[in-house]
C-alpha cells in the first residue's frame, strides 16, 4: 500500500483562497488582508502567509512590496499569455495522445463528455466547468515531461479562473464548449492531427476573447 500523505493545512488554505478566486469571490485587483482572512478561516496568520507564497506561485495572486497581496488583475496581456501558452501545451499533448490512446482512454473521456452533457442539459455551471476541468487533465496525463507538468500545475489555477469567467456569459458558450469536446474526440479518435490543432487553435483562441470580452465588459460598469 503507497504512503499518501495528508494535504497539510497551508495547502487547504491556499485551495480554499483558490477556489475563492476562481469563482470570483474574491476579485480581481482586490486586496488580500491577512489578518482579516486568518481570523474569517480561524487559522494562523502564517498558515495565511505561506498559503498566498504558493498562490503567488501559480499566478493568483501579486505581493507588492509595502503595499500588501492583491487578486491577480486580469488584463488582456495576460490573459493572452495564458492562453498562448495553454495552446502550445495543448498541442503537444493533444498528439501524443492522438498517437498513442488506448481504449481505456476513450472510454474515460467519452463518459467524461456524457457527464458533461448532463450537466449542459441540467443548467448546473459548476458541475459542467468542474467536469470539463477533469476532462482537460485527462488528456493532459499524456504530457510525460516532467517541466511541462510542473508549468501545468502552476497555469492550471489562472486557466480554471478564465474558463469559470467565459461559461458564466450564458448557455451559448457552454454549449460550444461541449461542442469542442465532442470535435476533439472526434479527432482523436480518427487520427486527424491537423484537424485536432485547428480544433483547440479555434477554441483557445475563442474562449481567450471571450475572457478579454468579460474584463472589458465589468470595466465599463
Amino acid at each position: 500500500m503507497s504512503f499518501k500523505p495528508k494535504e497539510t493545512l497551508t495547502e487547504q488554505v491556499a485551495q480554499h483562497l483558490e477556489n475563492m478566486i476562481v469563482m470570483n469571490q474574491l476579485h480581481s485587483g482586490e486586496r488580500i488582508f491577512e489578518n482579516a482572512m486568518a481570523k474569517q478561516l480561524e487559522v494562523s496568520h502564517g498558515s495565511i502567509r505561506e498559503a498566498l507564497l504558493l498562490l503567488e506561485k501559480r499566478y493568483l495572486v501579486t505581493n507588492i512590496p509595502r503595499k500588501g497581496t492583491f487578486v491577480t488583475e486580469l488584463n488582456e496581456h495576460f490573459v493572452k499569455s495564458l492562453y498562448e501558452t495553454l495552446l502550445l501545451i495543448l498541442s503537444h499533448t493533444g498528439k501524443k495522445l492522438l498517437h498513442g490512446w488506448q481504449p481505456h482512454d476513450m472510454e474515460r473521456l467519452e463518459a467524461l463528455y456524457e457527464d458533461m452533457s448532463q450537466s449542459f442539459k441540467k443548467g448546473d455551471l459548476i458541475q459542467f466547468h468542474k467536469i470539463g476541468i477533469e476532462y482537460t487533465q485527462a488528456s493532459l496525463a499524456y504530457a510525460d515531461n516532467y517541466f511541462i507538468v510542473t508549468m501545468i500545475n502552476d497555469l492550471w489555477p489562472s486557466a480554471k479562473r478564465c474558463s469559470f469567467m467565459a461559461l458564466r456569459q450564458g448557455p451559448g458558450v457552454i454549449h460550444d464548449s461541449l461542442e469542442y469536446m465532442r470535435n476533439s474526440l472526434d479527432a482523436i479518435k480518427s487520427h486527424d492531427e491537423g484537424g485536432l490543432i485547428s480544433i483547440l487553435t479555434s477554441y483557445a483562441e475563442g474562449q481567450c476573447q471571450q475572457v478579454i470580452d468579460c474584463i472589458e465588459s465589468e470595466r465599463r460598469k
